[in-house]
């Protein structure tokens, strides 16, 4: 255990992931055969030390919620502290409706008695939940305090995500940030992964100057406006990082995962990423089945061809389908004689014997959660 408490924004729906996210926010999209987006960055958490977790939603949060539970799977099911849901929002308008907050200080902002009353230790780690990274916030937190730092922002050179949506750092020669770029046309290299740590003392005084001013970006009125006048270090993430986007990039962060050295960058045992338990027979894989090149997490029964693919639990191939480049995700049925190739199947979709579905790396096909195809 250390003086660090975790905050993690679970941020709504994006439009560029229609299909994934009509049901459920980006940070619970499944990933990784068995994980959920949100397991990363939690178990970075856990990994590290951190007992205490609140978890700011937004909105479409019952599959969060019903995934996230008490905690126990994180070990965070605590008497005191633990893991704590917090209310999905912002500041109470004038005419007193409630409404969803717009970015990370109005969230914190809607939150302040839980961190003023609750959070017991000095350091604050934020971080948003839309991230696939395995962070070492322990080496973070010695960076923050060997520097001297006000901020410590942990970001990476080679995340490939849309500059659009994305924020950079720019550093001086001592390694401290000299600019804050925000929605460029064009990468500028060093890009955040969106993972903060500051003191509490700090961030509730960021929290009032922002809300008494109608301020509610963390990137854009803390980061941006204020870089002159705090000092804030950088922590580089070198092993594999990414953000959830779009679902051209889900699938090709996804299919990344057939990489071995991708698998040993993520999945480190002294640091492994924690996820809700759910207890499955091993997969099945029938006489004249084949697998080439796939993750098939446990519940699977095999009685096609499959070819780089990820499957989660209780995905079943029917004899004679063939199936490739794609990520079907739980209890995705496939008949008898189906064709698949850079297909996503969100949980209980049925694809019906004899059918061809056939996309591309750049437009894979997404159906969404419960069809029959």
């Amino acid at each position: 255990m250390n003086d660090m408490h975790g905050i993690i924004f679970a941020y709504s729906s994006d439009q560029r992931m229609k299909e994934l996210t009509e049901h459920r926010t980006v940070s619970s999209i499944p990933f990784g055969a068995r994980y959920r987006v949100i397991d990363f960055v939690l178990s970075s958490m856990v990994n590290a030390g951190i007992s205490d977790i609140g978890v700011i939603m937004h909105e479409n949060y019952q599959s969060l919620l019903d995934h996230l539970g008490p905690g126990k799977d994180w070990d965070l099911d605590r008497k005191r502290g633990g893991l704590r849901i917090l209310p999905p929002f912002g500041l109470t308008t004038t005419g007193g409706r409630n409404t969803s907050y717009r970015g990370r200080m109005e969230a914190l902002g809607s939150v302040l008695s839980y961190i003023k009353q609750s959070v017991r230790q000095k350091y604050i780690v934020m971080a948003d939940g839309d991230i696939i990274a395995n962070i070492d916030l322990e080496a973070v937190l010695e960076k923050h305090l060997t520097s001297g730092a006000d901020i410590t922002a942990v970001y990476s050179k080679n995340l490939g995500e849309d500059p659009a949506e994305s924020t950079y750092f720019k550093f001086d020669g001592d390694g401290m940030v000299c600019d804050v770029v925000t929605s460029p046309d064009e990468p500028q290299g060093n890009s955040s992964l969106g993972v903060y740590l500051i003191s509490k003392s700090l961030l509730l005084e960021l929290i009032a100057d922002c809300v008494s001013h109608s301020l509610f970006s963390f990137d854009r009125d803390v980061l941006q406006k204020r870089h002159g006048e705090l000092k804030i270090a950088g922590y580089e993430q070198t092993g594999f990082a990414v953000r959830m986007q779009s679902t051209v990039s889900y699938f090709r962060q996804s299919m990344k995962l057939l990489e071995k050295g991708v698998r040993s960058d993520l999945f480190i045992p002294e640091r492994p990423i924690k996820t809700k338990v759910r207890d499955e027979a091993s997969t099945y894989y029938a006489p004249g089945s084949k697998a080439v090149n796939c993750i098939a997490a446990d519940g699977c029964y095999i009685d096609g061809e499959i070819k780089n693919c990820v499957l989660f639990r209780g995905v079943r191939i029917g004899k004679g389908a063939k199936v490739s480049n794609s990520i079907l995700m739980q209890d995705t049925v496939v008949e008898d004689g189906v064709t698949l190739d850079y297909v996503v199947t969100d949980k209980d979709v049925v694809i019906k014997e004899g059918r061809t579905l056939v996309g591309y790396e750049s437009y894979p096909i997404t159906i969404s959660k419960g069809s029959i195809v």
